[in-house]
């Protein structure tokens, strides 16, 4: 039987293989090098294990019906003489085994063997071995009451103890831990003649040894040496915005399993550390709790970054990016300042210098670390005393905000009262005093040279601001520091959230002259939402990956509320916000619904199966694969208005006071809907004699299309609310002013009267462009106005977005250069856009389709270019 056989050729759910009920990987160790000649990265990943049951196959027989051909491979070490002769230990490891390609199926040869099923695609796999960790000497002497080969026993039994005991060292002792994880991923792998058998179909990598029938006895360290491919779909191999080559985790919907083989579904939390070699003019982020300090890897020209975590996480939150970024810092260094003048022009490979390339990582590091700051060499993890304070050795920024004017919380209370987590063991930051009262954390900010300037202008400005207002909101920061990465423009979406790093699309950068309050809402806004998901997303994940809403719902909702923080903003201007910011998510909801498939309007697809899984743990996740999913806004704002209908039930302060105690209680853990549900209901016990059940709120929420019929009252108050009506006013003139000008003549266009506009805020003016999409007829001459008025094209990425659908809308040929210039430089936003220029049916704005794709479809995010493509060709 053909393992993808119950799944339809053309369906668009993602298999998750993995038999995590079965065996479960604890902890990773990645050995990576990247090859940009070649696009691939090449190397090996040692898993420990850990069996969960005694789940034994029938004698004869193929669990899960796999029938497929497998290959033998011998798992003897490497002759020592062919080993001096190679690069590095893992190199060695993972040369050219002896392999027999198995002549016989699966089946007729597996006697009755326990599989482990890896979720693996696009992976050149050459090597599974085991590995043996009883040759360390480390592990010998760290757990003597185990018995070892020297001592006559050569079984399993040893390598299974060691291990054990090893993945259950308390969280006291991780650095030791993590030490003896990288020493026994160096070790040799087992020479007791026993062969691993493997295989690899489209999702799946399936691991075997001989008369092993249970996971009890499967072994419990295994090497597996692979590279990837170059259109593997987990990562981008690209150019950024200099025109260098660079690549990055692409938060694919496939997840990390084109990068390395994992168990996928979000129950296999695991920690992991990784080193990875890159040329020496590269910089590595990673997820990771401390930024790596490179290293030379002897005579090569590459430098070793090595991270590490010690929080159990789902193998997707795995996050890695290697390029020719520069860090952001409080003042541009001279020898940069040239490129980075004018960052309109990113694309053109920016002008460093003839020398720059010639510049060792610590002069780079030091040129980019001279400001007017404090420097501190190898100063602890603190606050600094200045805006902005670097310190050389980890490249950290420190930000006092006692001059940003905003309020300092005292969690010291919660610390009183004791923070009894009920996960488990690792180093959780919820209950280390020291992290309640750090308000901003150690951060860092890298971008390509020509965007340097607003970066350090958007991104870095508002960070301190914005990781301070978090912590008001939600408390301990659940990570210690934090890395943000303003990633190419192929990008596919605004940002993506990862333990450590967050990636941000270069659309949040002002496009006019940085630094007006109003050229940063979108900045600002985004970085709250993408700090947000550090509670709900990472350190609260969701047990069933269809339940989206969870994280990027919550994620919404906070980053309205961080945001108010971060500005400061009094009770009425909040509220007027939240109340315009409804408003436009409220249209675009409608909009969507009005325009997609039922089936993907529901927040929870599964309904009462939401978390259940096969015997073996796999299970598959609805919908992942359809092409229109990424960029449907569905889980993002139904989850949203669920969370603000919710609010309204309760109170706003209350609601963000039972975020913090569901925080306190759940951090560390994979949720369910009913999780949150069922704890707001028990802690508002008034909910329920409203009316407000669990099975109510699935009904109109959660498990139905459409929307709830609250959701249609309330859009009508936020359309009355002060800043609305102000938008509505200026509609009016605009109008006005358009028919004006229709069977008027060239002389009378001299007299018109002068209208005085009202200024606008950012989302203002967005609330006005849509209102004007409405209108069947604007002239030429409002347009040529209105964009004047205005600046629109140095507003930010949202309202460029509907300007340009208003100049597609009414053939405004004179302002197609913007839509070029959008449809290049914010890719992230413009897939629609192409579908307006076609549907049109006018030559000249398909023709301006076609070249803009022509223009930047090699450096397309692959699912954006799918759907373009079929748009435009």
């Amino acid at each position: 039987m053909d393992p993808d056989g119950d799944l339809n050729p053309d369906t668009d759910d993602l298999p998750l293989r993995a038999n995590t009920n079965h065996i479960l990987v604890k902890h990773y160790v990645l050995d990576l090098t990247v090859h940009f000649d070649s696009k691939v990265i090449s190397g090996s990943i040692v898993l420990f294990l850990e069996p969960r049951s005694g789940v034994r196959t029938e004698a004869g027989g193929s669990q899960d019906g796999f029938t497929s051909r497998y290959q033998e491979v011998d798992a003897l070490e490497d002759d020592k003489k062919e080993l001096e002769t190679t690069t590095t230990k893992v190199e060695k490891m993972c040369g050219d085994a002896e392999s027999i390609q198995s002549s016989s199926l699966w089946h007729t040869t597996s006697g009755g063997e326990f599989t482990l099923v890896l979720d693996c695609c696009d992976l050149d796999v050459s090597k599974v071995e085991e590995v043996d960790v009883t040759s360390v000497e480390a592990m010998l002497s760290r757990f003597p009451e185990v018995p070892s080969k020297k001592s006559g026993d050569v079984s399993r039994k040893p390598q299974a103890a060691f291990i054990q005991n090893l993945i259950s060292m308390p969280s006291s002792q991780w650095r030791q831990q993590h030490q003896l994880f990288s020493l026994c991923s160096r070790a040799p792998g087992a020479q007791n003649g026993s062969t691993l058998q493997f295989h690899r179909d489209r999702w799946s990598l399936q691991v075997r040894k001989n008369g092993v029938t249970s996971p009890q006895e499967f072994p419990c360290a295994l090497r597996i040496c692979y590279e990837t491919k170059p259109a593997g779909g987990s990562v981008r191999w690209t150019k950024d915005q200099d025109n260098r080559v660079c690549v990055y985790t692409a938060g694919s919907p496939i997840n990390n399993r084109a990068l390395f083989p994992c168990q996928e579904p979000p129950v296999a939390m695991s920690t992991w550390q990784a080193t990875v070699r890159a040329p020496s003019g590269c910089v590595v982020l990673m997820s990771g709790e401390e930024q790596a300090v490179p290293a030379e890897d002897g005579d090569t020209h590459f430098l070793t970054w090595n991270y590490y975590v010690t929080m159990p996480m789902p193998a997707s939150t795995f996050t890695l990016a290697v390029g020719h970024w520069q860090q952001v810092t409080a003042e541009i260094p001279p020898e940069l300042e040239k490129g980075v003048r004018d960052g309109t022009d990113c694309g053109k490979t920016a002008k460093l210098g003839p020398e720059y390339g010639q510049w060792t990582e610590a002069e780079r590091v030091s040129r980019l670390g001279s400001s007017s700051s404090e420097v501190v060499k190898g100063s602890p993890l603190q606050t600094g005393s200045r805006d902005q304070t670097t310190c050389v050795d980890s490249a950290f920024c420190y930000s006092s905000l006692e001059d940003e004017g905003l309020s300092v919380t005292d969690y010291s209370g919660m610390v009183d009262d004791g923070i009894s987590c009920s996960h488990g063991d690792y180093p959780c930051r919820f209950t280390e005093r020291s992290a309640w009262s750090q308000r901003v954390i150690p951060h860092r900010v890298f971008s390509p040279a020509c965007l340097l300037q607003k970066a350090q202008m958007g991104v870095l400005k508002l960070l301190p601001q914005c990781l301070a207002a978090a912590h008001a909101v939600l408390g301990v920061h659940p990570f210690p520091r934090l890395d943000v990465l303003i990633v190419p423009a192929g990008f596919s979406s605004l940002g993506m959230a990862s333990p450590h790093i967050i990636f941000l699309s270069q659309s949040v950068l002002s496009a006019g002259s940085p630094g007006s309050e109003e050229s940063l809402s979108l900045c600002g806004s985004r970085i709250c939402h993408e700090i947000s998901h550090s509670w709900f997303g990472l350190v609260i994940g969701a047990r069933d990956w269809t339940e989206e809403w969870i994280s990027e719902g919550f994620a919404t909702c906070l980053e309205d509320i961080i945001w108010a923080q971060a500005q400061q903003l009094s009770l009425e201007e909040k509220t007027e916000q939240f109340d315009l910011k409804a408003l436009l998510r409220w249209r675009r909801l409608s909009d969507e619904l009005q325009n997609s498939k039922e089936e993907l309007q529901i927040l929870r697809p599964n309904m009462e199966k939401t978390g259940q899984v096969s015997e073996s743990g796999s299970s598959t996740v609805k919908h992942a694969l359809n092409p229109e999913k990424p960029f449907m806004q569905v889980h993002y704002l139904k989850g949203y208005f669920l969370l603000r209908f919710l609010a309204s039930q309760v109170g706003e302060q209350q609601f963000i006071e039972f975020f913090q105690l569901f925080v306190k209680k759940y951090h560390g853990h994979l949720i369910l809907s009913q999780d949150f549900l069922q704890m707001l209901l028990i802690s508002f016990p008034d909910m329920k004699r409203k009316g407000l059940t669990l099975s109510a709120i699935y009904a109109d929420w959660l498990d139905q299309p459409g929307i709830p019929k609250w959701l249609y009252e309330r859009s009508a108050v936020w359309s009355q609310a002060r800043l609305v009506e102000e938008v509505k006013a200026e509609v009016v003139k605009w109008i006005l002013l358009s028919q004006s000008h229709h069977g008027k003549g060239r002389k009378r266009k001299r007299m018109e009267p002068k209208v005085n506009y009202k200024e606008l805020t950012s989302d203002q003016l967005v609330m006005l462009l849509e209102l004007l999409l409405e209108e069947s007829e604007l002239s030429v001459a409002s347009l040529r106005a209105l964009q004047r008025t205005y600046s629109l094209q140095n507003q930010d990425a949202e309202v460029r977005h509907r300007w340009c659908e208003l100049v597609v809308k009414h053939a405004y040929a004179q302002a197609y250069g913007d839509v070029e210039h959008f449809l290049i430089h914010d890719q992230a936003m413009g897939v629609y856009l192409y579908g307006e220029l076609m549907v049109q049916e006018d030559p000249e704005q398909q023709a301006l389709a076609r070249h803009c794709l022509s223009l930047v479809q090699e450096e397309m995010d692959q699912s954006a270019r799918r759907v373009v493509e079929e748009m435009v060709l």
